[in-house]
């Protein structure tokens, strides 16, 4: 806990990047998260990575041996052949119990507006996860809107808008929250007055915390953590919503 929160951070990345070289392990983010007072996290592979199998393979083994530290979830280059992805998707669920999909435009040029993604957001509906999808960088297919119509073909899946689409696509997050009540909004990467302008239009049961990356925790969190809003709304945003998307013991 901190300052008398529980913490959920639903954005976090273990593994070994391939476009980076970043490396980070489950014991060195978990050595992260204990400084800063943060209860569980998702973990999600890096987005270009030598192999995905072994990647799912090190979360899974990180999600059993803290199963009560972390939730997984699932990062697939989106045009290897798809009975192949589905079937990667459905062995990380049936296997590891991950809850989440991620799609990460910048490096996957997936377009959620079309057709063509649907066997995508059918794998997570198919296994009850929610998808994690990286908005701001990497436009267009990373813009926040071109997630309306993928939320409207798919209504019984939870999409996450990562990082509220950065400052300059975050009032688009809001337009897609407001018209597709199965849109939410991780908030790492804004400034404090962009979350305040956010929840303007957003309800706290659609908005979640997240870092990133370790050395960004103790930021993302103490932004929320200085809101000017009642305590229930912050322990909404650090835990409740992603607890309830992602599971908790």
């Amino acid at each position: 806990m901190i300052g008398g929160f529980r913490v959920f951070d639903t954005h976090t990345h273990i593994g070994r990047a391939r476009h980076s070289g970043r490396v980070c392990t489950a014991e060195e983010l978990l050595r992260h998260m204990d400084a800063q007072g943060v209860e569980r996290s998702l973990l999600i592979p890096f987005p270009v990575v030598d192999d995905y199998v072994r990647e799912h393979d090190e979360i899974g083994a990180a999600v059993r041996q803290w199963p009560d530290r972390f939730a997984g979830a699932a990062c697939i280059y989106p045009f290897v052949p798809e009975a192949g992805f589905a079937a990667e998707v459905k062995r990380c669920r049936e296997t590891y119990g991950f809850r989440g999909l991620k799609l990460q435009p910048m490096y996957q040029p997936l377009n959620p507006l079309s057709a063509r993604s649907d066997f995508f957001f059918q794998a997570a509906l198919e296994n009850g996860l929610t998808v994690v999808a990286h908005t701001g960088t990497g436009i267009p297919f990373s813009l926040p809107s071109l997630f309306i119509a993928a939320a409207r073909r798919f209504p019984e899946v939870p999409i996450v808008l990562g990082h509220a689409g950065s400052s300059v696509y975050m009032l688009e997050c809001a337009v897609a929250a407001q018209v597709c009540p199965n849109i939410y909004i991780e908030l790492s990467s804004l400034m404090p007055h962009h979350i305040q302008d956010l929840m303007h239009y957003v309800p706290a049961g659609r908005l979640m915390a997240g870092s990133d990356l370790p050395e960004s925790i103790a930021t993302e969190l103490g932004k929320i953590l200085t809101l000017p809003v009642p305590d229930a709304v912050k322990q909404t945003i650090l835990w409740d919503t992603g607890a309830k998307l992602f599971g908790a013991p």
